[in-house]
């Protein structure tokens, strides 16, 4: 008893598979996890090291440079950037794609350990080296924390409070505050007074910073115990520092701290980041969530918690959403399962219509269950619903009704010809189950190289061939069980016993297809011409193509880069982005607008990638009404700053979807001197400057920074006894302040900042003023007596390194008004950048799309061979030749004559995605070449000769090619609306459509051509 038999027989068998799929299905849908991006392991991390004093050069030679060499010694790392500036290190360690979730941990763990033995052998003065590794962790819930008349104290207040209530929300992974600022302890000290009293400031620096450090003061044994001892003297609160005696040892005069100077608590003045929401200084909260829940869930759990919490915040006070991942995942899942809902219908309609009601309906039901049965796999793997799993079941709709068709067309025919139903089911069945099987992995293995990419892109992906795996061989398993199972309850008998079988192809469709197909083999020469000479034209209009990575994000939402010349003050970074925000907040149609002075905000999606720390940097996050407003504020925005902000450099940028570099166009010159590698970028920005089309070109080095050198006097120094730490000490204390020890307050340790009060402030124009204490004379003298003189030099305040090499990036974007790609400017502007004579010593490497696309590509084709490999022996094991499986193999390269024409017609780009579809096209188009040669087989099989039986062959398989194609091209209809999908969509509709052409009547020509069959039966 065969498969179909055996369902058809035991009914009860067939139903509770059908009760297993649809109620488990059902439940399932409902329990699975729900995201807006798949997700995704950002391999990076942060290394930060700070060197108080130390110039870039200095920190990139004795800080930067032994970290580099620490990591680079281990084996998972791909590549290192690194960012030398004033007095911080700052390195980026990235992995190498391979590695995921699980192993980065241990990853981490082992970078730590690197940094803590490293630690001991880095320059006296260096700080504790911190690995962030949480750099990449995703904040898809941010809020804005305001408060009009409230203090900075307040909203940390409200702020910590909020964080320690929505930490326990189920699901809620952590709260991070972003924008806030370090408490310090300051001591203003009266340079005034000092000299008065004669009392050096060294001491009281001393003191300071030994009298509240924790230091063991032994034990003792006291009979039977031991008794630990610990002096007093620690500070117990900011006012008992006035108390600190600074007098000088044998001094009849007691003076104390508070006799000299003012202490008190505040935040620091020159913060290292801030926040500002719609023109009011804000804190944000980030939220995210922990691995494998419902995120619309969770959200809704957090949204209810802060209602109940809502009681407890201060009258003024406004907690606002910047960014809500989990309503953006609940509307993105919801219009995906309406694209999903409308691609099932139009499935079914053509299904109806061109296979009757019966069919349709038979049909329409299988491939529910077949959604359903995926939906159940998915649970059970743990596969969430997200953008790339819902568009690989929209993308595998077609598909999954190829088996059914197969089948049902199958046992129709049978049932015509005079067989009972069981015979019809039984015979289609086993002349089809195992073509059908090698047909459908076929077209798996054709996702196969998505699944297989170690590319950060492949991951990302990566449950685009999941699904399908699942799905499409579901598929095969509910064609030869349950397909058979209905037709035998939808079908009736046709003919009776003893009556003459009709003809199933005598309609007029059938005779036309007939005849156009006899006249091409009997011109089979020509028609090959001709698909010879347009797929040389398709070759030659896919140079027309448009190239693109991956496309802008749907989210109403942009970005404004900002930055002022390099050495900016971070107060006046933040002055003109206030003032930045005002002028955008009066745009038509700009809902909101966050801004973060500093760095860049916290990761609150997975393509959004934070800027380093930088005091003249800025980052505005428009948020706009609607998506149809997006292109005129834009352009309102880009005039704006032209217009009212000549000295800033200013990038507008869209959110992206997918893995997206830095900028769109890089080019990367590395080199050992900064002199040379800021004349090579320079003519590579000029370059730039002059192509039509390029805009928001720049380097990362920036400009260099003035530094006064003060020049020491050694010989006068020494004198009168004063050394170079002296005079810094002195200098730091007189300007920016001088932070000397840590003031212990329960948890908290807040440095102690010592600096002169505000009436005694030096400014750079009274440097001569500044006095230094001489322990020889002692009395303080003037700073002319061990400074010669005060030059003003030009240094690199940033000093970029990749993997240990001195690299300035060059960066460009396309113009957002014109119609070209990045790939088609890099075109462009290659060939001269190329040109640029590199000094012995120095090389140039393309980053940005071209670099990531690349990398994607390369990691795709690099298990494609095998894959296609794979696909053909299967061939050769369903055929046991070799001829037949070269007579469908040749048909592929001639798709991409429907490729070229679809995406020429429609303006859409090759990218990453198109490529996919191109890859899922050719399973597509070998599945079908399968079922119409294996026929062609089967009716040698049966007696039929020469070209009858390839004839007779290619019209049974018309009607079953033509549904299979028609519902895969128009299910993707709603696919062609989402920016993902909508180069995939083109790709494989227009793809299919031409491809149903090869099949129908390529691969038949073919078939006569290689076995000699002559053009006249």
């Amino acid at each position: 008893m065969g498969i179909a038999e055996y369902a058809i027989r035991h009914k009860v068998v067939s139903w509770l598979f059908t009760l297993v799929l649809l109620v488990g299905g059902i439940v399932s849908f409902f329990r699975l996890g729900q995201l807006e991006d798949p997700e995704f392991t950002i391999k990076s991390a942060m290394i930060i090291a700070q060197y108080p004093g130390a110039s870039p050069q200095q920190v990139e030679e004795e800080l930067t440079l032994p970290i580099e060499q620490a990591l680079q010694n281990l084996p998972y790392v791909d590549y290192l950037t690194s960012i030398s500036s004033q007095g911080l290190a700052q390195v980026t360690v990235e992995m190498k794609p391979k590695y995921r979730k699980k192993a980065l941990a241990q990853i981490w763990d082992e970078v730590r350990r690197k940094m803590h033995d490293l630690q001991g052998s880095l320059p006296p003065g260096t700080g504790q080296i911190m690995v962030k590794d949480d750099y990449a962790d995703v904040y898809g819930m941010l809020f804005a924390l305001t408060g009009d008349g409230y203090s900075y104290q307040d909203l940390k207040d409200q702020a910590d409070y909020l964080r320690r209530e929505l930490v326990l929300v189920k699901g809620v992974g952590k709260v991070q505050l972003g924008g806030v600022q370090q408490e310090q302890v300051f001591v203003e000290i009266s340079r005034a007074k000092l000299a008065a009293l004669g009392i050096s400031l060294q001491r009281i620096l001393q003191l300071l910073s030994t009298q509240n450090s924790v230091n063991p003061g032994g034990h003792i044994r006291v009979g039977d115990e031991y008794v630990r001892i610990y002096p007093t003297g620690e500070f117990q609160s900011v006012s008992d520092m006035g108390q600190l005696l600074i007098s000088e040892p044998g001094d009849d005069q007691l003076v104390y701290l508070a006799d000299v100077a003012q202490i008190s608590r505040a935040f620091a003045e020159v913060p290292s980041q801030l926040y500002r929401f719609n023109g009011q200084p804000a804190l944000t909260l980030g939220i995210s969530f922990t691995s494998g829940v419902n995120v619309v869930d969770v959200g809704r759990a957090v949204d209810k918690r802060l209602v109940e919490l809502d009681y407890q915040r201060p009258v003024g006070m406004a907690l606002a959403t910047i960014y809500h991942q989990p309503r953006e995942v609940d509307k993105s899942v919801t219009d995906f399962l309406v694209n999903l809902g409308e691609a099932v219908l139009i499935v079914i309609v053509v299904l109806l219509l061109f296979m009757g009601l019966r069919s349709g309906i038979l049909m329409g039901l299988v491939l529910l269950l077949t959604i359903l049965g995926t939906f159940i796999v998915m649970r059970m793997l743990a596969i969430d619903l997200q953008r790339i799993s819902l568009g690989a079941l929209i993308i595998a709709l077609g598909m999954l009704v190829d088996n059914a068709i197969v089948v049902t067309e199958g046992v129709l025919i049978g049932i015509q010809r005079g067989q009972t139903r069981v015979q019809a089911a039984a015979n289609i069945v086993n002349q089809t189950k195992w073509p059908l099987l090698g047909a459908t992995v076929i077209a798996i293995a054709a996702f196969a190289p998505i699944g297989l990419s170690e590319d950060a892109t492949g991951e990302y992906c990566g449950t685009l061939f999941s699904v399908l795996l699942i799905s499409l061989f579901l598929s095969w398993i509910t064609a030869i069980t349950l397909t058979p199972f209905y037709c035998y309850l939808f079908f009736k008998e046709g003919q009776g016993q003893g009556t003459e079988p009709q003809d199933p192809y005598k309609g007029a469709f059938y005779q036309g297809y007939k005849g156009f197909l006899l006249l091409c083999v009997r011109h089979r020469v020509l028609t090959l011409l001709a698909m010879l000479a347009l797929l040389v034209g398709a070759l030659a209009g896919f140079g027309k193509v448009k190239q693109a990575f991956f496309p802008p994000s749907n989210t109403p939402m942009f970005l404004v880069d900002y930055w002022l010349p390099q050495g900016s003050d971070i107060r006046a970074t933040r002055d003109a982005v206030a003032r930045l925000e005002g002028q955008l907040l009066a745009i038509d149609g700009v809902a909101q607008v966050t801004s973060t002075v500093g760095q860049g905000a916290q990761r609150f999606m997975l393509t959004y990638s934070p800027e380093k720390q930088y005091g003249s940097y800025g980052q505005l996050l428009v948020k706009v009404t609607d998506l149809d407003a997006m292109g005129a504020v834009v352009d309102q925005t880009r005039d704006l700053l032209e217009q009212t902000h000549p000295a800033a450099f200013a990038k507008v940028k869209r959110m992206m979807i997918g893995p997206s570099p830095k900028a769109s166009i890089e080019a990367r010159f590395s080199g050992p001197d900064p002199k040379t590698l800021r004349q090579l970028a320079s003519q590579a920005e000029a370059l730039l400057n002059q192509t039509p089309g390029v805009s928001d070109v720049r380097h990362d080095w920036r400009q260099p920074e003035k530094v006064i050198r003060p020049q020491f006097a050694e010989a006068q120094a020494r004198r009168a006894g004063i050394s170079r730490q002296d005079l810094d000490d002195v200098l730091a204390m007189n300007f920016s302040g001088k932070t000397v020890g840590l003031y212990r307050d329960g948890s908290q340790l807040l440095p102690i900042m010592v600096r002169p009060p505000a009436s005694e402030r030096l400014e750079a124009d009274n440097l001569q003023n500044v006095q230094v204490w001489s322990p020889v004379f002692n009395r303080y003298l003037p700073i002319n007596q061990v400074v010669s003189d005060f030059k003003t030099e030009w240094e690199d305040a940033l000093l970029m390194r990749r993997d240990r090499k001195r690299t300035i990036t060059v960066e460009a974007e396309p113009a957002l008004d014109g119609d070209e790609t990045a790939a088609q400017l890099l075109a462009r502007v290659r060939p001269a950048i190329e040109g640029i004579a590199l000094p012995p010593g120095y090389e140039l490497e393309w980053g940005g799309e071209y670099e990531k696309s690349h990398d994607a590509q390369q990691s795709l084709f690099s298990s494609l061979p095998l894959g296609y490999l794979f696909m053909f022996i299967i061939t050769i094991f369903l055929f046991d030749s070799v001829r037949q499986p070269l007579v469908i193999w040749l048909t592929v390269p001639l798709a991409l004559i429907g490729v070229t024409t679809g995406l020429l017609l429609m303006n859409a780009p090759f990218g990453f995605m198109a490529l996919l579809g191109f890859l899922s096209l050719t399973g597509m188009l070998i599945k079908n070449g399968i079922v119409l040669v294996e026929q062609i087989k089967l009716e040698f099989e049966q007696g039929r000769q020469g070209l009858d039986a390839v004839v007779e062959a290619a019209v049974s398989r018309v009607r079953p090619v033509c549904m299979a194609a028609a519902t895969t091209i128009l299910g993707m209809i709603p696919l062609l609306f989402d920016a993902f999908f909508e180069s995939m969509a083109v790709v494989i509709m227009f793809g299919l459509g031409f491809a149903t052409v090869l099949t129908l009547i390529v691969v038949p020509v073919l078939y006569t051509l290689f076995y000699r069959i002559p053009a006249k039966g």
